[in-house]
């Protein structure tokens, strides 16, 4: 059936295995080697079998006991890691042991799991994701975003609610409404939550989690997801959580070493004529394209369809159905090109993209990272191309060099010489930082797991050898840095 359409697993998938993992906090408990012993609610486990879902990734490993155990969670991980599958099975099973509460019969629905997210794009994705979970039981998931109709998302939820997913402006729309009570939420989950801040909505944020009948932090159980997780996050999460625990899975803010990254100095006047140098060698290969600026997007777009690269184009200012029409013809193939804006960069489950070229280049290095997290998902090898011009990308030359070095990937000579004269910038605090990704809590005990790589070694994020032992450690804050 179309609702278990299944990812190709990539040649690389089994290196998921070597990705080092770091949990903080108290207790937290072992994390799980299969599916079949993570306690999991059976017709779910079906539904994960009929998915063709092997083995757990790593965040699931880790995270699907942490949330089974009813712990509080902050969780970095990298795109495409299978974080949905990691807050949204152990809900679920939650959910059932708790008894389903509320039916199509009640006026104002009381939804036990409320999932935020920072765009449409990714809330679909997780509904969808729920739908599939939760297939042949009684569990309803309805999903709220802009650009469509009121009523009918209205209809949608008095038809009965037990997992509500959305974007932060809707939900507070329709929950205004008084068609929603958020009194009996059990549990909060918010997705790429540095995003959410990122696109203004962090005002947004606390009204739901404060000012709307949702219940106190030590009344239900709060999630917090992204790839990175920088300090005013960690601030926000010591709000909003309670005693959680802190995982970080491979280097957070580090670039996937499934990604082949190459970056070409080019003026900005020859940008078109190169990318169409490109698109010609990658033939009708998945290609996902970004740019800085909406009007650009479609205007490349056209020009691209014009000389004979079938394109389309996906940005803030498309209506839904433009841009669903967009997202479906490119997962269809009839326009292996897709022109994106940010608006793109996170959430988009789209299979398979062999090639992401950065034809701008994002004013911060974290939106890199995001934006090359498109390619090399679910272990499939990808490739991305960025655009360099030192008069706009100046300030990306040093923490562009530490990502490629940090990925083992060639670092142009010109490179070099401009992140030697380049300001500190880009979103990028100093050599040292990474990117958040770091429990700020003081004294916190801590385990680390380092899968072991070829040769004996572990392998520490984006392929860096890591000196100790493979196995769990314990280690006391003064002597882990």
């Amino acid at each position: 059936a179309e609702i278990f359409k299944v990812i190709q697993k990539g040649i690389n998938f089994d290196s998921y295995d070597k990705i080092p993992v770091e949990v903080t906090g108290r207790d937290p408990p072992s994390s799980i080697k299969n599916f079949d012993e993570a306690g999991l609610y059976e017709k779910f486990l079906e539904n994960v079998r009929k998915a063709q879902y092997e083995k757990p990734t790593p965040v699931q490993k880790y995270s699907i006991p942490i949330v089974m155990a009813g712990r509080d969670l902050m969780a970095c991980a990298q795109t495409g890691s299978g974080k949905t599958a990691a807050f949204l099975l152990p809900v679920l099973t939650g959910m059932m042991k708790n008894g389903i509460s509320g039916s199509s019969f009640s006026e104002v629905q009381e939804p036990q799991a409320l999932v935020v997210a920072p765009t449409r794009e990714l809330a679909v994705q997780i509904f969808m994701d729920a739908r599939k979970f939760a297939h042949g039981t009684m569990l309803r998931a309805v999903v709220l975003y802009g650009g469509t109709s009121v009523g009918y998302q209205l209809r949608q939820v008095e038809q009965g609610t037990h997992i509500l997913v959305g974007t932060p402006g809707r939900l507070i729309d329709i929950i205004g409404k008084g068609k929603i009570s958020l009194s009996k939420l059990k549990y909060l989950i918010l997705d790429e939550a540095d995003r959410m801040l990122d696109m203004g909505f962090g005002p947004d944020i606390r009204k739901l989690v404060e000012e709307l009948g949702t219940p106190p932090k030590t009344e239900r159980q709060t999630l917090m997801f992204s790839a990175t997780f920088p300090e005013e996050i960690q601030k926000m999460a010591g709000d909003f959580l309670n005693d959680y625990l802190f995982l970080t899975v491979g280097r957070v803010g580090g670039a996937c070493t499934d990604v082949t990254q190459t970056v070409y100095e080019v003026d900005r006047q020859e940008k078109r004529s190169r990318l169409c140098d490109i698109l010609t060698e990658t033939g009708s290969e998945k290609t996902l394209v970004f740019v800085e600026q909406k009007r650009n997007a479609d205007f490349l777009a056209s020009y691209l369809s014009q000389n004979g690269f079938p394109t389309t184009s996906i940005h803030g200012d498309r209506l839904q159905a433009e841009r669903e029409e967009a997202l479906r013809d490119f997962k269809l193939g009839k326009a292996p090109v897709l022109i994106a804006t940010s608006v793109a960069a996170r959430g988009l489950d789209i299979p398979l993209v062999k090639h992401v070229i950065n034809y701008d280049l994002p004013q911060s290095i974290d939106e890199y990272v995001h934006r090359i997290g498109r390619t090399g998902r679910c272990g499939n090898l990808g490739k991305a191309i960025s655009f360099y011009s030192n008069d706009t990308d100046g300030a990306l030359a040093k923490p562009l060099v530490r990502i490629l070095s940090d990925a083992m990937q060639e670092v142009p000579s010109w490179l070099e010489e401009y992140s030697k004269s380049s300001m500190p910038g880009a979103g990028y605090a100093d050599v040292g930082a990474k990117f958040g990704g770091r429990d700020i809590r003081k004294n916190q005990p801590r385990t680390r797991e380092t899968h072991k790589g070829e040769g004996g070694y572990p392998l520490g994020a984006g392929g860096s050898v890591m000196v100790g032992s493979g196995g769990a450690q314990e280690e006391d804050e003064e002597n882990w840095d």
